[in-house]
């Protein structure tokens, strides 16, 4: 009998859960056209090959059951057959519903994404710590032989690590341009900011090679003084071998940046735990064994770079993109990444100023005061650290929600509450840990009990501080998703500005080392309270359909 025509209403994504999760089945509006088939059989067909989809993705769909219409003049057999095809009907919904759901659905729950936030974010810690944990190595190694090479480590580590952050915005922008790229599901323009990116990171690489050939051993001379030179030849020395590595350095940030971009962080970590194996093998073979001293430990940290970056470039390949290619920008390519990097450089140097500044005041306080600050200090530094990936995470997903082709500002910020949920849980957890360490250890970091006094009346702050890092981190992590640049640099600036005269005025007032440390705790909350406000605006990022503002074009310097 004649059977009405179907027509294709809607979009029904199906899912492969089993052999490609990216598979779409694209349901064109082709129809089924009128013909001698009995309605059941149709429908049994087209069951089947429901399920086939599902399991083999080459196979297609060429239609899809929003409304199923029979003719009313149909007999009764049709009626059952209707009944039928609502059943096909929900089962279709079923399967979108189970195996079709992508990242931060709508109907996931806070739980479910925590977890996917987790499983993300708890590999890119590593990423954070790997770092430090190479220069720890090279220090525990050198530790044992020469105290010259060990005190000119310190100078050597600062000249070559603490000036790697100058280049902090290659990371930020190539992670937030490759995410935003992948918003738009443009292949073609994700390998494009990729290979630009590398160039820049390499063109930056051989220009601190140049400069610390021909400037390094003036570099460290004025930061140790002519006098110690002993100290600055050592120095020299392992700056000198760890400058063959800045061009790989560079580029393997460039690549990890863009792997995390992708929402893989299993791949860098995979490259920076290697590296970190072969930094502590060659400090033991180099400098145990043969007797290198801090020529060895810097050949082996300068060989673990190479080799981090050559396999992190590898890890994009396997991706399908080319991790060799590089492409000159053009001067407008140039601007763009300024603009998106300008904010991210004032930020990062507005922290490390405000850091130095409370250095420089709890110096002036006496020998027993800037031991116990710089302990606290450096305590509150490694455990803020696991609040960055929450960071890392927001430039990663929120691009996609926020202006991608299929934006969400519903699923973006249930992201945010689920990123502040962990990073107040995660700050607890880091705040206990910082005072519990520090109230029953304290003679780990030092045995004087003057030092200790002084270390315990900042616990308080310190847990305050650490208390609200990872919630600083998810939020302008989001505002940096959406670009919401010239605010960040104002912000940042006015903050810093405002704590620094608060630090002056506690430290001329007579309040000691807890002083600073409360302004610390006002640098903190001020930036949470004014990121949380900007993002629950009513006309904010997260809740404006207009989305103009925030596109990368349209973006203007702040």
């Amino acid at each position: 009998m004649n059977v009405e025509t179907l027509t294709c209403k809607s979009h029904i994504p199906i899912k492969n859960p089993k052999f490609n999760p990216n598979f779409h089945v694209d349901f064109s509006s082709t129809r089924l056209r009128t013909c001698r088939v009995t309605p059941l059989t149709r429908i049994c067909n087209l069951r089947r090959r429901i399920i086939t989809a599902c399991v083999n993705p080459s196979h297609e769909i060429p239609v899809k059951l929003e409304s199923l219409n029979l003719n009313s003049s149909i007999s009764e057999e049709a009626d059952e057959e209707q009944v039928e095809a609502v059943t096909v009907r929900e089962e279709i919904n079923s399967v979108v519903d189970s195996n079709g759901k992508g990242e931060f659905s709508g109907n996931e729950s806070i739980w479910a994404q925590v977890v996917e936030i987790v499983k993300f974010s708890g590999p890119a810690v590593g990423l954070w710590v790997c770092g430090p944990l190479m220069s720890l190595i090279d220090t525990a190694v050198i530790g044992q032989g020469s105290s010259i090479e060990l005190a000119a480590l310190g100078p050597g580590t600062v000249f070559c690590d603490n000036t790697s952050y100058v280049f902090m915005f290659l990371s930020i922008a190539t992670s937030n341009l490759v995410a935003t790229a992948l918003a738009g599901q443009d292949k073609n323009e994700v390998q494009h900011q990729i290979s630009i990116l590398l160039f820049i990171g390499l063109a930056c690489g051989v220009v601190m090679f140049v400069f610390t050939r021909l400037l390094g051993t003036w570099g460290l001379t004025a930061f140790t003084g002519a006098k110690n030179t002993e100290i600055i030849n050592a120095a020299n020395t392992y700056v000198q071998i760890r400058g063959f590595a800045w061009p790989a350095m560079l580029v393997g940030w460039v690549a990890q940046s863009a792997s995390l971009g992708m929402k893989d962080s299993w791949g860098p970590l995979k490259a920076l735990a290697v590296a970190t194996v072969i930094n502590g093998i060659g400090d033991i073979v180099l400098c145990r064994f043969f007797g290198y001293g801090i020529a060895g430990a810097a050949w082996a940290t300068m060989v673990s770079q190479v080799v981090a970056a050559y396999m992190m470039i590898e890890a994009l390949n396997n991706k399908g993109y080319n991790g060799f290619a590089i492409s000159v920008p053009s001067l407008n390519e140039v601007l763009q990444i300024f603009i998106l990097a300008a904010p991210v450089f004032l930020t990062m140097m507005s922290k490390v100023a405000f850091y130095s500044l409370l250095v420089y005041y709890a110096t002036s306080m006496g020998t027993n005061t800037a031991a116990a600050h710089q302990v606290m200090l450096q305590l509150f530094c490694i455990c803020a650290v696991w609040g960055e990936p929450l960071s890392q995470t927001a430039q990663s997903f929120m691009p996609e929600l926020l202006y991608g082709v299929n934006r969400n500002l519903s699923k973006a910020r249930m992201l945010l509450k689920s990123l502040l949920i962990i990073g107040a849980s995660n700050g607890l957890l880091l705040g206990s840990v910082g005072v519990s360490v520090t109230w029953f250890f304290p003679k780990i970091f030092s045995p004087d009990p003057l030092v200790i006094e002084e270390m315990h009346k900042v616990l308080l702050p310190l847990f305050l501080a650490l208390w609200v890092s990872p919630c600083v981190h998810s939020l302008e992590g989001t505002l940096l998703a959406g670009r919401d640049l010239k605010f960040i640099s104002i912000s940042m600036t006015a903050v810093f500005g405002l704590a620094s005269l608060l630090v002056m005025l506690l430290s001329s007032k007579g309040f000691g080392l807890p002083g600073c440390w409360f302004a610390l705790v006002a640098f903190q909350w001020s930036r949470f309270s004014i990121a949380l406000r900007r993002l629950t605006l009513a006309d904010g990022m997260l809740y404006s359909e207009n989305s103009d503002h925030y596109e990368l074009q349209k973006v203007k310097a702040a």
